[in-house]
């Protein structure tokens, strides 16, 4: 298995698994900003470059900490942030803007959060559905040419919207959810990207936590715990999803493996160019995810993967 790849139009080499930042600062419950930096630089020394965070998370607080915790290792990752979900002063959601203005002002407050010249990697987080693809590609083409940016990205669009902003500025990356249990990309995404030179970037490819084993029942999940409010992680939900873990069980045990190394594997396996960014807080759980790249699944391994895991998912991803 390849362990490194180069991001679509780009010279940024990039491991296969990196790190989602997101849960360091919201949404799974309670965290801890020392736990979050032993981790984050524990991933610099396992050879992780591919860091991934975006200015709503924990509004600019994930920004900021990854910003405090690389202060010095720039010049070692590759740094992919996001702009488009506004949030409130008390953390509320208040929608999605794309317009030029809020562009700019966005980015250079991420700049600043995280006390760097360039963003190596500058995601549209959302599409404002009141401005045209073009229009917000274009901003982001200008920001390139300003030096603040290095390369663009964008995060669950469309193929037909994808090959529409290709056509302004070249696009890095595709951000969207992808796992055993969210395979929507595979009807259409994965051929566009491949014809496009595009890098796909599979976010919660563990199923937010889900194919690990870790999640039973909902009494496994934190009090505030976003996924509590989660059409996949209803009582009825989790007793039906939990046949995409029994089967991934079945692939792990045979192999010596964990489910979220067999997982990852899977997701890996699927096109030599994906690169995925599961999130954690934790040393143990950095080290598990990692173990993946060195989990050969066979053919066979994949066929009773693909023969017996369920063909729809039960519940929404959102």
């Amino acid at each position: 298995m390849k362990h490194s790849t180069i991001l679509g139009h780009s010279t940024l080499e990039v491991n296969r698994i990196g790190l989602g930042c997101m849960g360091m600062s919201e949404f799974y419950g309670s965290f801890n900003e020392e736990e979050s930096i032993t981790t984050l630089h524990k991933a610099l020394d396992l050879g992780v470059n591919f860091f991934d965070t975006a200015d709503m998370y924990g509004s600019e607080a994930n920004e900021q900490l990854l910003g405090k915790a690389f202060k010095n290792h720039w010049d070692s990752l590759v740094l992919a942030t996001k702009f488009g979900i506004l949030r409130g002063p008390k953390g509320e959601f208040l929608g999605i803007n794309g317009k030029p203005e809020y562009i700019r002002k966005a980015c250079d407050q991420s700049l600043q959060n995280l006390g760097v010249d360039a963003i190596d990697l500058y995601y549209m987080h959302r599409q404002d559905p009141e401005v045209e693809i073009e229009e917000i590609v274009g901003t982001m083409a200008d920001l390139v040419k300003e030096g603040k940016v290095k390369y663009l990205g964008l995060s669950e669009v469309a193929p037909e919207t994808l090959r529409r902003a290709h056509a302004v500025h070249p696009i890095t990356a595709l951000q969207t959810e992808y796992s055993l249990w969210s395979r929507e990309p595979e009807k259409e995404l994965f051929k566009v990207c491949k014809e496009l030179g595009i890098t796909f970037v599979a976010y919660s490819p563990l199923g937010r936590g889900f194919l690990t084993g870790a999640i039973k029942s909902r009494a496994d999940l934190e009090e505030g715990d976003f996924r509590l409010g989660n059409p996949r992680f209803t009582n009825e939900a989790i007793k039906e999803n939990l046949r995409f873990v029994d089967v991934i069980d079945r692939i792990a045990q045979s192999r010596g493996a964990t489910k979220a190394q067999v997982a990852l594997a899977w997701l890996l396996s699927q096109n030599d160019e994906i690169t995925a960014i599961p999130g954690t807080r934790k040393v143990h759980r950095l080290e598990e995810n990692l173990g993946a790249l060195e989990v050969e699944l066979t053919a066979d391994d994949l066929a009773v993967i693909q023969e017996n895991a369920p063909s729809e998912t039960f519940g929404e991803r959102y």
